[in-house]
């Protein structure tokens, strides 16, 4: 809070919490030259207990200012605020648009630097450098870890976190608003909660979600790139949290989306909920492929074969890997205590997919759009549990399932 500088021009103002007088203001809101009325506080407590809705007010504000601007202007204002292109697996930036024979519409826009991490966060050991320590030379990399009763109870903790965490970005989807902006509020909902957001850190990107928009398959960078009617968009989400990760992601509608584009979104949820469907002690993990496989051909869409689901706990990536694909060469049966993930991604037109000069983004090799839609799983005595399930609060934002 700035109070200093502040105190003599809005002591007239009253608290934005209580109607107290006010001598304080909101750093954020002096940031982007608001109006001292509704960023006034009394107290740091004040502050604190109205951050959760106040700092939409920001939100706001920042979408009344891109969306003022043209593609060039809002392209120029990032890179004047330090925002830069990413190319080589995050490791170098660039103020130019890479060169590159692009398969579809969409393309990259500079990213924003990386968000402040508080010290009382728990952190994976690959969070500093991006090099996983006990990851890539652990036995569960070869052997799925049956989970013991107390891993499974952190393990629902966290995936509790993910799912509200992913719930408050599906919250403020809508045209005009940026990924990095999404990426904003998964951030801070993530930090709120006590957890660290894990996905892109771990590659060296300084964001807090991926956000992958209309041919985007999968690990879409967020960006400045505000999301325009019509649009697709996948956030997906993990967290790490009492020192275990949580997994899904969602794709969600930007406005008014047509018709082959909801059937595409539609299908993949549908090949996600068949899947789920035969977990149960004994069915062999390549199964769940040729579940998936069967429903997306029947729907006239393709499967990815580059990605799998996997086993997630302690380790954010172990045994064991889940293609999607049919006729796959999986091994393995499940069995009661394992954890993992399925997040089928499915495209409208061929399966394979190229990568940006970022080094990350994965993109359809035609240009077609893709969709995906993931949850981490519990393997059960008598069947299966979604740990990253939708709660009664989530949005309702799937119209075949009015919900």
């Amino acid at each position: 809070m700035d109070g200093a500088s502040n105190a003599q021009a809005i002591s007239t103002l009253s608290c934005a919490r209580c109607g107290k007088p006010a001598r304080l203001q909101c750093p954020k809101c002096v940031e982007l030259k608001l109006p001292r009325e509704g960023s006034a506080f009394c107290t740091q407590n004040c502050f604190k207990e109205s951050w959760s809705s106040h700092k939409s007010v920001h939100l706001k504000a920042k979408l009344s200012a891109v969306s003022a601007g043209t593609l060039e202007e809002q392209i120029a204002m990032s890179l004047n605020e330090g925002w830069l292109y990413c190319l080589k697996r995050g490791q170098a930036r660039t103020k130019k648009l890479p060169h590159f024979d692009w398969t579809g519409t969409l393309r990259p826009y500079p990213i924003s630097r990386q968000r402040n991490v508080p010290a009382h966060i728990d952190l994976p050991d690959w969070a500093i450098d991006g090099i996983p320590k006990i990851e890539p030379n652990s036995d569960l990399q070869r052997v799925v870890e049956i989970k013991t009763p107390e891993q499974i109870e952190r393990m629902k903790a966290t995936c509790l976190i993910a799912r509200e965490v992913l719930d408050a970005a599906a919250r403020v989807i809508r045209p005009g608003v940026t990924t990095d902006e999404i990426d904003e509020v998964v951030h801070e909902a993530t930090i709120a909660a006590g957890a660290y957001p894990s996905p892109l850190n771990y590659h060296f990107f300084p964001k807090s979600c991926c956000t992958s928009v209309n041919e985007v398959i999968c690990h879409g960078i967020p960006d400045a790139r505000r999301l325009e009617d019509g649009d697709i968009v996948n956030v997906d989400v993990t967290v790490y949290y009492k020192g275990v990760h949580g997994d899904l992601n969602e794709t969600y509608f930007v406005g008014h989306v047509d018709e082959a584009s909801q059937h595409l979104v539609r299908s993949t949820y549908e090949c996600l909920e068949k899947a789920i469907s035969i977990v149960k002690p004994g069915v062999r993990f390549r199964e769940v492929g040729e579940v998936i496989n069967r429903h997306a051909s029947m729907s006239g869409l393709s499967v990815v074969k580059s990605y799998c689901g996997h086993g997630i706990g302690e380790l954010f990536h172990c045994a064991p890997n889940i293609p999607h694909y049919g006729k796959n060469k999986a091994v393995g049966v499940m069995k009661a205590g394992q954890t993992f993930s399925i997040e089928p991604m499915i495209n409208a037109g061929v399966w394979r997919d190229q990568s940006w000069p970022d080094g990350w983004t994965a993109v359809t090799a035609d240009g077609k759009r893709s969709a995906q839609f993931e949850h981490t799983l519990l393997v059960t005595e008598t069947g299966v549990e979604v740990l990253t399930g939708r709660l009664p609060s989530s949005p309702k934002v799937f119209p075949w399932l009015n919900v």
